[in-house]
């Protein structure tokens, strides 16, 4: 199942759980937790290594001794958030005062690295695209610039009427300097009552993931290979997506192919 409607996926405290299991492929997930204001959450990162980001409140991370508190954000659209970064084979604690939503965006790794912090200042947020393609993408765990094994996440954020991910690329082949094979999972937020937007998802192959979805806050997506885009976000309702990626190769990188039926003029 590549289209994930809002609650589909819930487990428990999490209002949208995709493992690598559950999802057919071997290491990318994602967790949606909410959490009541005075609650806390515990749970082991297994194999997976694991970035807790704010969706809306702040919380606190207790792992391996420290506690890392999260300012986190009024709501995905009112800004950057800070993250803390969780590596594997360890267990973690999340605890909100006041309650929020969280994303844990997780990969299956080899290499254990340090707990850290990542502080809202430092995410690099690039202006992409123009006129009706342009987007803001925040790349808070884009290779090349928060270390992590395998795991990138990045979020997007296209105006209401505006097209993002686009032109259509994929990533579902392994080709030395060319590409690079990932999965990935779009999570959704939509800002404003009633809005909804698009997703689409065309074979690069023959008997590959054909998919267009009306898609709405707390929806997700899985890409398992195909040419994804565009995300459409319905006038007057800016589109939020968080991207969570990973995949086999030895180098963590993120290479993309666009479409050859596509200008790619203006992409950056």
């Amino acid at each position: 199942m590549t289209y994930l409607p809002k609650g589909a996926a819930a487990d428990g405290p999490y209002a949208l759980l995709v493992d690598p299991d559950k999802a057919g492929w071997s290491r990318a997930g994602l967790r949606v937790l909410e959490l009541e204001a005075g609650q806390r959450h515990v749970f082991d990162t297994g194999e997976s290594e694991w970035i807790v980001l704010p969706l809306s409140g702040g919380c606190s991370v207790g792992v391996e001794g420290r506690i890392i508190e999260l300012l986190g954000r009024d709501s995905v659209f009112s800004g950057v958030s800070d993250f803390a970064y969780v590596p594997r084979d360890t267990r973690a604690e999340i605890a909100s005062g006041a309650g929020g939503r969280f994303a844990l965006a997780g990969a299956k790794c080899g290499r254990r690295l340090p707990v850290r912090y990542g502080p809202a200042p430092e995410v690099p947020v690039e202006a992409r695209g123009s006129g009706t393609s342009a987007r803001q993408v925040r790349n808070f765990a884009a290779a090349g610039t928060f270390d992590c094994d395998q795991l990138i996440a990045v979020e997007v954020i296209t105006p209401g009427g505006n097209w993002s991910s686009y032109p259509p690329h994929k990533h579902d082949e392994h080709r030395p300097g060319a590409e690079s094979l990932l999965e990935e999972i779009y999570y959704f937020e939509i800002d404003g009552e009633g809005g909804y937007g698009y997703q689409r998802v065309s074979p690069s192959r023959p008997g590959g993931t054909d998919l267009l979805a009306e898609v709405r806050g707390g929806d997700a997506v899985l890409v398992p290979d195909g040419w994804h885009g565009p995300s459409i976000a319905q006038p007057g309702h800016a589109m939020y997506y968080l991207n969570v990626m990973a995949g086999p190769g030895e180098e963590r990188e993120w290479r993309i192919c666009f479409h050859p039926d596509h200008v790619t003029e203006g992409y950056r």
